[in-house]
């Protein structure tokens, strides 16, 4: 009689092995097979990816949501972060302005003192020359103008009744009359109620409190604008050197070249933008005496600084000034318009070729965009020196980034 066994049906190779357990067993990698229909038996890969609720290691840390509570503390930061960033941008906005206007003066002024440099004359002298010629023409001009415009602006305000009443019995008034009835006459008082009002001059103003201010804010501005210019234009080269160090050592040399193109457009175009408004304000001052307008220093100004803005300057100054002729009559409204319209054809096609050859062309409505959107951030400032902004952005494109889409095939 033969004793059970506990390796009953194995051989004794079998029973004499002990027995092994395969790691992967119970896991999904484990190989598994399963009968189909026919009786064919299936195997899976054994590299097949496993789900386990957890985010791969090769992933980015985006991906990565193993730690939420490290990722939102993060997220939490950076957004913070941001914001303390904007604030402060905010808080410093004006003191960004004067530091880019500042920059924007120097590079306007380089030119000159490298024409003098090309005469023998050493940088720091120059500057000194140009920094003493620049404060020799404000003074002269602020000693010349403001007391004539602080008269005229008081005439202006005092004789408004007088103004109006004439322009009440000029035949262009008749003309708007017959046109449009009565509503002309009634706008005309409201406007003269309204501007010979002094409550609602200083509602303007802001305030006696606030114009004093704002005056007081504008002369500390210019002060440091000056200053800031002259150590931005003393340390011009050094800031050039510094800059392209940026660059590789294999692209300074063609970063250097780009340097001195975009600042030397950059100077020439606001060199050439301030000959012009000059040339503007000059024209339009002795229009003003020759044919009897008021206010010829007043809207001498009021063209130099409105011709600042590029390309619809000289055409707002236009409609503005022949508006305000019509208060005079229409005879001399409208020979300033014919003469001051040949003006703008002689700048367009003899001076501004001649002032702006150095500078770098920039389309038409690129001009036009880059204007409206530096005005509506800085105002003034913002439509100045955003022409050269543009073209300076151009340019890179032209040298940079079109050659690398060139060459890729």
């Amino acid at each position: 009689m033969t004793d059970a066994s506990p390796t009953l049906g194995a051989t004794a190779a079998e029973a004499a092995e002990p027995l092994s357990v395969d790691a992967a067993a119970g896991t999904d990698s484990q190989t598994t097979t399963s009968a189909s229909v026919d009786g064919a038996v299936d195997t899976a890969p054994e590299d097949t990816p496993v789900f386990t609720g957890e985010a791969p290691a090769g992933k980015t840390f985006w991906a990565n949501l193993n730690s939420p509570f490290r990722l939102g503390l993060v997220l939490t930061l950076g957004a913070l972060a941001a914001v303390a960033l904007g604030l402060a941008f905010w808080n410093l906005s004006t003191i960004i302005i004067y530091v880019v206007f500042a920059l924007f003066a120097a590079l306007g002024l380089d030119p000159v003192v490298r024409w003098f440099g090309r005469h023998n004359v050493s940088r720091p002298w120059a500057i000194v020359i140009v920094y003493t010629a620049f404060a020799l023409v404000l003074a002269g001009i602020l000693l010349l103008v403001v007391p004539t415009l602080i008269k005229q602006i008081s005439a202006f305000f005092t004789d408004l009744p007088t103004t109006i009443a004439n322009f009440q019995k000029s035949d262009f008034y008749g003309w708007l009359s017959d046109t449009f009835g009565s509503q002309v006459g009634q706008i005309t008082d409201q406007v003269e109620k309204f501007l010979t009002n002094p409550a609602n001059i200083a509602a303007i103003g802001g305030g006696v409190v606030n114009f004093a201010v704002s005056v007081g804010t504008t002369i500390s501005g210019l002060i440091i604008v000056l200053v800031l210019s002259l150590y931005f234009l003393a340390g011009l080269p050094n800031m050039k050197v510094a800059f392209n160090r940026f660059a590789a050592a294999r692209n300074r040399k063609k970063a250097a070249a780009m340097t001195d193109q975009i600042t030397d457009s950059i100077g020439a175009y606001l060199m050439g933008m301030v000959v012009l408004a000059f040339c503007n304000s000059v024209v339009a001052f002795l229009l003003h005496l020759f044919l009897g307008l008021p206010f010829p220093a007043l809207m001498g100004v009021l063209a130099f600084l409105i011709t600042l803005i590029p390309l619809i300057g000289s055409v707002l100054y236009w409609l503005t000034a022949t508006t305000l002729a019509l208060f005079t009559g229409w005879v001399p409204a409208l020979i300033f318009a014919v003469i001051y319209l040949i003006y703008m054809q002689l700048e367009a096609y003899v001076l501004t070729p001649k002032v702006m050859n150095k500078a770098i062309s920039v389309p038409g409505a690129l001009v036009v965009i880059g204007a409206m959107v530096g005005g509506t951030l800085l105002g003034l400032l913002g439509a100045l020196v955003a022409i050269p902004v543009t073209a300076s952005i151009l340019l890179i494109i032209k040298q940079v980034f079109i050659p690398k889409q060139d060459a890729k095939i």
